[in-house]
C-alpha cells in the first residue's frame, strides 16, 4: 500500500465500545475478497475477527451489507461498527475516590483499599485504580498503564506508588529493577512460626491451575524475607520484605513453607480452624505497610507507613483475645 492510499483510511472515532471506522478500500487491493482487504488494511484485528463482524453485518460496503467472499475493486467506502473487547477499549476515567498519602508533580502515593482491582483485567474492565488515576490527573492518559509501575493483588490493602511523568516512570522501573524500592507487608498465617527466615523460590505460571502461581523451577527468581511480630496459638503476625516482585509473591511463598495467609481463597484452601474471626476472614490477611523509594527527581530517599485497615486491625484484635483466652 502506498503512502497516499495509507491516507485514505479514516479512523473517525478513537475505538469505544460503539465505534464507527470509516475508511476506503485502495485500488491495490482490486480483485481481492472483501475480508482479505479489510485484513490488510487494520492489522491489528485477524481475519477470523473482521469475517465474524461482516458475517453480523456490522460492515457496510457503498451502504450495501455484503458476505466476506465478495470481492471489492477500489474506491469503495466501508463503514464498520465492530464489537471490540474490552481489552481493545481505551481506559475511561471514574470519579472514585482515592487515598491519597503524598502527591508532588511526579510522583503520587496511594492507600490502594482491599477489593480496588490495580489495572483493567479479564472480569475487571472498569472500576479500577487505573479508572480512578485517570480522573484525578487527566494528564495520566499520556502515561503508558497511567503511570502504574507495580501492583497489589485486589484484595490486598496497603501503599502503592504511580508515576506522573514519562521521566518518573522510567526513574521508579529502574529502581524496582534494581531491587531498592523498599516494600515491605504485614501478614497474617495459618501456623505458629518459630523464627524468622527467607523464601528463595522461583515462582511461575501453576503447570495446571492456570489462574494461579506456584514454586516451580522453571520460574522467575523469587526471594521473600520474614520476621515475627506476634505468635497466636495457631497463627503468627509476620512483616515481609520483598527483595523480587512476582505475581502472588508472598502467597505462593509463605503457603510453600507452610504458612498460607488467613483468608486467602486460592492458597489456604483445606486448612481447617476453629477461630471464627480466622475461618471468616473474607480476604487474603495481607497489607503494604511501607515504602520507600528514591524521589525521581529530588533523589531524596522518602519513606512511607500506613496502618493496616480495620477489618486487618479486628482480626489482630481477635486473634489476640483468643490467644489470652
Amino acid at each position: 500500500m502506498t503512502s497516499s492510499e495509507k491516507q485514505l483510511i479514516d479512523y473517525t472515532l478513537k475505538p469505544t465500545a460503539s465505534s464507527v471506522i470509516q475508511l476506503e478500500i485502495p485500488f491495490s487491493s482490486a480483485g481481492l475478497r472483501l475480508d482479505s482487504a479489510l485484513a490488510a488494511l487494520m492489522p491489528e484485528y485477524s481475519r477470523s475477527r473482521i469475517q465474524d463482524w461482516i458475517k453480523q453485518e456490522l460492515v457496510q460496503v457503498n451502504g450495501r451489507v455484503l458476505s466476506s467472499k465478495d470481492k471489492v475493486w477500489g474506491g469503495e467506502a466501508v463503514t464498520l461498527y465492530p464489537e471490540l473487547h474490552p481489552a481493545e477499549l481505551p481506559a475511561v476515567a471514574e470519579n472514585i475516590a482515592l487515598d491519597i498519602v503524598y502527591e508532588d508533580d511526579s510522583i503520587l502515593i496511594i492507600n490502594k483499599p482491599a477489593g480496588l482491582v490495580v489495572h483493567p483485567g479479564s472480569g475487571n474492565w472498569q472500576g479500577t485504580l487505573l479508572n480512578a488515576l485517570l480522573y484525578h490527573a487527566p494528564a495520566l492518559t499520556h502515561i503508558p498503564r497511567a503511570g502504574i509501575v507495580h501492583r497489589l493483588d485486589k484484595d490486598t490493602s496497603g501503599l502503592l506508588v504511580v508515576a506522573k511523568t514519562l521521566t518518573a516512570q522510567t526513574h521508579l522501573v529502574r529502581q524496582l529493577q534494581a531491587r531498592t524500592v523498599k516494600r515491605e507487608y504485614l501478614a497474617v498465617v495459618h501456623g505458629v512460626i518459630a523464627q524468622n527466615g527467607r523464601v528463595d523460590a522461583p515462582i511461575g505460571r501453576h503447570p495446571s491451575l492456570r489462574t494461579k502461581m506456584a514454586v516451580v523451577s522453571t520460574g522467575r527468581d523469587a526471594v521473600t524475607r520474614y520476621a515475627v511480630v506476634t505468635r497466636f496459638a495457631k497463627h503468627t503476625l509476620v512483616r515481609c520484605s520483598l527483595e523480587t516482585g512476582r505475581t502472588h509473591q508472598i502467597r505462593v511463598h509463605m503457603q510453600s513453607i507452610g504458612y498460607p495467609l488467613v483468608g486467602d481463597a486460592a492458597y489456604s484452601r483445606g486448612r481447617a480452624n476453629d477461630i471464627p474471626c480466622s475461618r471468616d476472614f473474607s480476604r487474603q490477611a495481607l497489607h503494604a505497610t511501607q515504602l520507600g523509594l528514591v524521589h525521581p527527581v529530588t533523589e531524596d530517599m522518602m519513606e512511607w507507613q500506613m496502618e493496616p485497615p480495620a477489618d486487618f486491625a479486628m482480626l489482630i484484635d481477635c486473634l489476640t483475645t483468643a490467644n489470652i483466652e
